[in-house]
């Protein structure tokens, strides 16, 4: 009798973790490509392109191997008193990837989601902050916006 050990295929499509993972890196090296926030003091800068969408960077901490960031236009929102739209970046250098922390002004993910989500929950909407964050940053560069356009900004 002869055994037959099936090695199980990978699929041909990335699951949505690794479909994630992928964002993380994209978004990754579109910020490097834009920015290059790994080369910024802590600190507020500004890229202005005339187009009356100053776009505001701000560098919030660095360490060894992540930066905390955060990312907006300028435009303040009536209803919350915080920058619309706006995203919390973190950047994990030594990995080479980027998560949009959380998209929502004045809001933090648990009161986006509630106290304990689902962890699909969690994904989906980590899935549509790191997608919307991909298109902006694309967006940002077809604007004109770059390390050439960055300016250190006043507090």
């Amino acid at each position: 009798m002869s055994a037959v050990i099936a090695t199980p295929v990978p699929p041909l499509l990335p699951g949505r973790f690794g479909f994630l993972m992928g964002l993380y890196a994209e978004n990754y090296h579109r910020l490097v490509r834009l920015f290059a926030p790994q080369r910024l003091a802590a600190g507020d800068y500004v890229s202005d392109v005339d187009d009356g969408l100053p776009v505001h960077l701000r560098v919030i901490e660095r360490h060894p191997y992540t930066l905390e960031l955060s990312l907006s236009y300028g435009f303040i929102d009536d209803e919350t008193g915080h920058p619309s739209p706006s995203a919390q970046l973190r950047m994990y250098l030594d990995a080479h990837v980027a998560e949009a922390m959380h998209c929502h002004p004045g809001r933090e993910l648990w009161q986006v989601l509630g106290p304990f989500p689902a962890a699909h929950t969690v994904l989906q909407h980590r899935m549509r902050m790191n997608s919307f964050l991909s298109r902006w940053l694309e967006y940002l560069a077809e604007q004109g916006h770059s390390t050439g356009t960055l300016q250190r900004g006043a507090g």
